[in-house]
């Protein structure tokens, strides 16, 4: 199911989504780079790679054996009900999205979760290889959590996939540099996570850093309150301001990153920047 669904379809449309977003982030630019792009692409391509590995070789044929085997357990909130197929199947996506939502958030406010999830956000220019930036420890971390809310939402094996797919869609598109139209950017993000709207996430200033936290439906942080969107995202400088130096970003740093003393976040990038106000994308 894995090889037909994930391998025959989805990594052939992710391909696409990837080159489209490469032209249009390179065409209609949202924030101005600081690094070489050339150089930048390699390092996250190299941290990214024993990532994807896992991804493909141990947390799908997981998270798929999981959903499978409920199916005999019958455990989790979809086999309380007697709901058609297709309402189950939006339920579970649902669930599956807001259990990536809480995920984020722990990886943001639990230490030992932080020292693999800062590797993503040390990036000091933030594009479509952000989306791929994820150190290989966060992704085993992932899942036990994930895991265990896929067997919750009783999501099917195949319902698991899909999502996966969309997932990975979506982490490319909001990670992307494109400069979409403000006007429609406004009306998507009611829905779904924009580029502006996720790119507050990768801020420097704490506060902006520790909201937008979901990754598919933008609501989760509405109805959360950890949402904050006032502050355009092509304003907001990005990354780690304890790990500001660009020499420093190579591809054995970023690895053993995890494993070394965590430095604490620099208070004056805080001080130095306007207070953000919560709200619309403006």
């Amino acid at each position: 199911m894995i090889h037909a669904i994930f391998d025959k379809v989805g990594i052939p449309i992710l391909i696409l989504i990837n080159l489209l977003l490469v032209l249009l982030e390179t065409k209609f630019q949202l924030r101005k780079r600081i690094q070489k792009r050339f150089s930048r692409t390699v390092i996250n391509t190299l941290v990214s790679i024993p990532s994807f590995a896992l991804l493909r070789f141990a947390f799908l044929p997981i998270i798929v054996w999981l959903a499978y085997k409920n199916q005999e357990w019958q455990f989790g909130l979809n086999y309380f009900h007697n709901l058609p197929l297709w309402t189950k199947s939006v339920i579970a996506f649902l669930i599956l999205d807001y259990g990536n939502y809480v995920w984020h958030i722990l990886n943001h406010k639990i230490p030992l979760l932080w020292r693999f999830h800062v590797v993503h956000h040390t990036d000091l220019d933030m594009d479509i290889t952000t989306a791929f930036r994820f150190h290989f420890g966060e992704l085993i971390g992932s899942v036990f959590f994930r895991g265990a809310v896929t067997v919750l939402s009783g999501a099917s094996p195949m319902l698991v996939l899909v999502y996966e797919i969309v997932f990975e869609a979506a982490t490319q598109f909001h990670h992307s540099n494109w400069k979409l139209p403000l006007k429609f950017e406004k009306i998507l993000n009611k829905l779904v996570v924009t580029p502006r709207m996720h790119g507050i996430h990768h801020s420097v200033v704490k506060q902006e850093t520790d909201s937008n936290y979901a990754v598919i439906f933008s609501f989760w942080d509405r109805l959360h309150h950890t949402a904050s969107l006032n502050n355009l995202s092509g304003k907001v400088v990005v990354g780690v301001p304890s790990y500001d130096n660009q020499e420093e970003m190579t591809t054995g740093f970023l690895l053993k990153l995890p494993f070394t003393k965590i430095r604490r976040w620099k208070k004056q990038a805080e001080e130095d920047t306007p207070e953000i106000s919560k709200g619309n994308i403006s």
